[in-house]
């Protein structure tokens, strides 16, 4: 069974300027997935799908394929993660039975959080793909939309004795959100469904910081500070290993 991940990384960032490629204790954040994904061991290839010539640069250097550009036109803001999904599988010459997804902006994931994640997949029948979620900080049940000058609770909650709104998080129902860690698919359901993640789905449980993303400049500086006081590790990168191996080539 073939197995091929795939790293994301286009080089623009609205929110977060040129976030993949930053400095992160001596360097660059997308070293660490590249790191743990190809420490895992459980992958065939990893390849990373960038339309920057920079950053496909530094993705060869860590270790990481790097056999294409991705089409402008696929790496804007809005554009569908489907779309260079099938791009990356549609310009590799061979066939794979399973991808998974691995985001630079989650540094702390580690190659255990991947093989956890790999050995769970497979062991599940009946479904399309796993991702990585974690309890939410914000319940839906106490989020609003605004109408003019008043508002409306996001969910429905008129037929409930006491609302979610009105009640103590504790009391309520578990609720968990997606993060950025990871996801793995049958890579049948990219043509059969054109989606990434198909029509039946395992949640993937996180623990620890294993799902901290960076989305906004606050959460970077959060992450370097949980890096230098020790309460975060991230994966090695050891790069005498991997310019031995490349020598003995």
């Amino acid at each position: 069974m073939r197995k091929i991940a795939l790293i994301p990384a286009r080089g623009g960032s609205e929110r977060v300027p040129g976030k993949n490629i930053r400095l992160l204790a001596g360097h660059p954040m997308i070293a660490y997935t590249i790191a743990a994904t190809r420490q895992s061991g459980v992958f065939d290839r990893v390849i990373v799908s960038t339309d920057s010539e920079a950053t496909r640069e530094i993705a060869a250097h860590y270790g990481a394929e790097t056999p294409f550009l991705r089409p402008a036109e696929l790496a804007t803001s809005t554009s569908p993660d489907i779309e260079w999904i099938k791009h990356a599988l549609s310009n590799i010459d061979e066939k794979y039975d399973i991808f998974s997804i691995l985001r630079p902006t989650s540094p702390f994931r580690r190659p255990e959080t991947i093989r956890r994640a790999m050995d769970q997949f497979l062991s599940l029948s009946g479904v399309d793909s796993l991702r990585a979620v974690e309890l939410c900080r914000q319940h839906p049940g106490k989020m609003w939309i605004v109408e003019g000058e008043t508002m409306r609770p996001l969910l429905d909650q008129s037929n409930l004795e006491v609302a979610w709104h009105a009640g103590q998080y504790q009391a309520l129902p578990k609720v968990y959100s997606q993060n950025s860690s990871l996801e793995i698919a049958w890579t049948r359901v990219v043509w059969d469904t054109n989606t990434r993640e198909g029509n039946t789905l395992a949640p993937f449980f996180t623990q620890g910081n294993e799902g901290f993303s960076i989305d906004y400049e606050a959460e970077w500086f959060l992450m370097e500070h949980m890096v230098e006081k020790g309460t975060a590790e991230l994966p090695k990168v050891d790069m005498e290993a991997f310019d031995a191996r490349k020598r003995r080539r």
